[in-house]
């Protein structure tokens, strides 16, 4: 991960999306750039146009809080734009030989009493996921949703990889683009959260390598937090679900997140959320061992 270039681009995305009337600036006549200028950006943060061009470059060893924040309101920063900002900028002073020893997505099992949680809940799908999207864990339910990922996938289930790499991704997920945005919004806040770890590093450049798609997206610079809203599945057999989402990260399991699953009562997607719960009891009972009848 660049880190420098990374804070670069982060920054220089973010100005080109405010413009000078927004924040009670002169527009002028002839501006070259979109949104504000760097000039500007410091003039707003308080601090001298010559060290935010040294911030905007990557440099960003001894920039205090204060002055972090102060940026993040010049550039009307939400909250989770600051928090990436502050990740960069952690990541960035991190020396190569104190780098943690283990990242938020080093967790690779689901605990046990999650799993046990997760099957309990028979009529919600739930799925439990790290941060570069690697799919751990899922109840019957859950499983089933996300059948096209799960028999897609030659090892382990990756969101990211299905969606940019797998041309069935749009038939699983009918809103494609909504969901390509996600994916690379989620990866540029792990890549920020976790920037020596491997299994990021070589995710992210394979989809880079391999999807246009995604070098779109990415370039952009978005981060999105994924805690709670609505998402659209196309299945196999019931089809089409619209189903709300809850995202709870996992205590003492760092990375970790459960993803569970309701419907609307009464609505379509209710209706067909127990027809799949049917269907899933029906193939599970059918794939059962019989009882031994000696």
């Amino acid at each position: 991960m660049e880190i420098a270039k990374d804070i670069k681009d982060f920054l220089t995305t973010r100005r080109a999306k405010i413009t000078p009337e927004q924040m009670g600036l002169p527009s002028g006549a002839r501006r070259r750039v979109p949104g504000l200028r760097r000039e500007e950006v410091a003039l707003l943060a308080g601090v001298s146009a010559e060290y935010y061009v040294q911030i905007e470059r990557g440099h960003v060893t001894g920039v205090s809080d204060e002055v972090l924040h102060a940026i993040a309101r010049a550039l009307q920063l939400n909250d989770v734009e600051t928090t990436h900002l502050f990740d960069l900028a952690r990541a960035a002073t991190v020396r190569e030989g104190r780098r943690p020893a283990r990242g938020r997505t080093a967790g690779r099992q689901v605990p046990q009493g999650v799993q046990a949680l997760m099957d309990a809940m028979v009529t919600a799908p739930a799925i439990v996921q790290n941060g570069h999207l690697d799919l751990l864990g899922a109840n019957a339910l859950g499983r089933a949703l996300y059948s096209g990922v799960f028999e897609r996938a030659s090892g382990r289930p990756n969101l990211a990889r299905f969606v940019f790499l797998d041309d069935r991704a749009a038939e699983v997920f009918p809103e494609w683009d909504k969901a390509a945005d996600v994916v690379a919004a989620l990866l540029h806040v792990e890549a920020a959260r976790s920037p020596y770890s491997k299994a990021v590093t070589q995710l992210i450049g394979d989809l880079a390598t391999r999807s246009k798609e995604f070098r779109t997206r990415w370039s952009a610079h978005d981060v999105l937090a994924h805690q709670r809203g609505i998402k659209h599945f196309r299945h196999p057999v019931v089809g089409d679900l619209t189903l709300r989402f809850e995202a709870l990260e996992i205590a003492g399991a760092t990375g970790l997140t459960l993803i569970g699953y309701t419907a609307e009562p009464g609505s379509p997607s209710h209706e067909a959320l127990q027809l799949l719960a049917s269907w899933t009891a029906t193939e599970r009972d059918a794939t059962a061992p019989s009882p031994s009848t000696e």
